[in-house]
């Protein structure tokens, strides 16, 4: 590669129209056009951004919450599916790459949703389909893990693109397999989390990080984070006033750019609504790579060798049919049909 892109990159802080995926990806389909009316090309929104997140899990008991997550997977998308149409024809129609976090109903039961991450390309299509690896904590009352198979670095106009999602960019071994796969672009997306506990500062959390991915693997980092509403808290609290004080709390979102040094580009914005804009320039990945190239020069792959199983994992496994009719002739082992023998 001799030519590094060079574009603008937008960092989305946004809450959903909770609940409602119509309106969520209307919203989103505004932002992207705004988005792109600044210059972008490549514009990154926050974790389940459609339609939004399961705080009940944090804040009530599974009896109680179980009616919350009928209304999710109602609410949640099919992939493909109209609302993914909609915002394939926003992306085509403003030329950018789009990252968007969705709750995805499962194809086979209704007990299946995913905590999945769009990346559609600037022709609309869809590059991309992560499924959150695991669940963290609370969140495995809703969602489903995902499989090996759809941790993968898409060649963009933006450049090798990668997605994870929340508390996956503390996974050292997926973050490590993206990088393997040659990402110099990453997407990372996050929800508000005022549910942690009182120690732990979510835009903190996150700037850590999102710096520690930027400088370990030498490239930029886009790092979108949802914000909390007044419906929100009230579905979430369920009318209890010291749950609905905590989520209240500051400093629970932070999004923004970081470079291959690991610092932000331009300031990151916290808590409020609004978009972080910053330019980059890929060239910027390479001199530092000469000092640590954790995939390349700086390892030793005879010692150290990480094992990434991409095949999907899969319900049911169904073995070639069985020949119709009766065998009326002899056969042997050798050449019995399936299901025989």
């Amino acid at each position: 590669m001799e030519d590094f892109p060079r574009f603008t990159a937008a960092a989305v802080q946004a809450a959903p129209v909770y609940l409602d995926p119509a309106a969520t990806v209307a919203k989103a389909v505004s932002i992207i056009h705004e988005a792109a009316g600044r210059g972008a090309e490549l514009v990154v929104f926050p974790e389940v951004f459609v339609p939004g997140y399961p705080y009940w899990n944090w804040t009530m008991s599974p009896v109680a919450a179980s009616p919350l997550y009928e209304r999710l997977y109602r609410a949640s998308v099919d992939v493909p599916g109209p609302h993914v149409d909609t915002l394939r024809a926003a992306a085509a129609a403003t030329r950018t790459t789009v990252v968007i976090g969705v709750n995805e109903r499962g194809r086979h039961s209704l007990g299946v949703l995913y905590n999945s991450v769009l990346t559609i390309g600037p022709d609309g299509a869809v590059l991309g389909l992560h499924r959150k690896l695991m669940p963290t904590w609370a969140e495995k009352l809703t969602w489903t893990p995902g499989d090996g198979s759809t941790v993968v670095v898409h060649q963009t106009p933006v450049g090798p693109l990668g997605v994870l999602a929340c508390g996956e960019n503390t996974n050292t071994l997926a973050r490590f397999a993206l990088l393997a796969q040659g990402e110099l672009v990453h997407a990372a997306n996050y929800i508000a989390l005022p549910v942690a506990p009182a120690d732990y500062d979510m835009a903190q959390a996150i700037a850590i990080r999102t710096a520690a991915h930027a400088f370990e693997g030498k490239l930029f980092s886009i790092v979108a984070c949802s914000t909390i509403t007044d419906e929100m808290i009230d579905i979430a609290a369920h009318g209890d006033e010291d749950t609905a004080r905590r989520m209240r709390r500051p400093h629970s979102a932070l999004s923004g750019i970081f470079g291959p040094d690991g610092n932000p580009v331009t300031e990151p914005l916290i808590d409020a609504e609004g978009i972080v804009y910053a330019e980059i320039d890929l060239a910027r990945c390479i001199q530092p790579k000469q000092m640590h190239d954790i995939i390349g020069h700086y390892n030793r792959f005879d010692v150290f060798r990480l094992h990434h199983n991409t095949v999907p994992t899969t319900a049911l496994v169904q073995e070639p049919p069985v020949r119709p009719g009766p065998i009326t002739g002899p056969w042997s082992p050798d050449e019995a049909p399936a299901g025989r023998g």
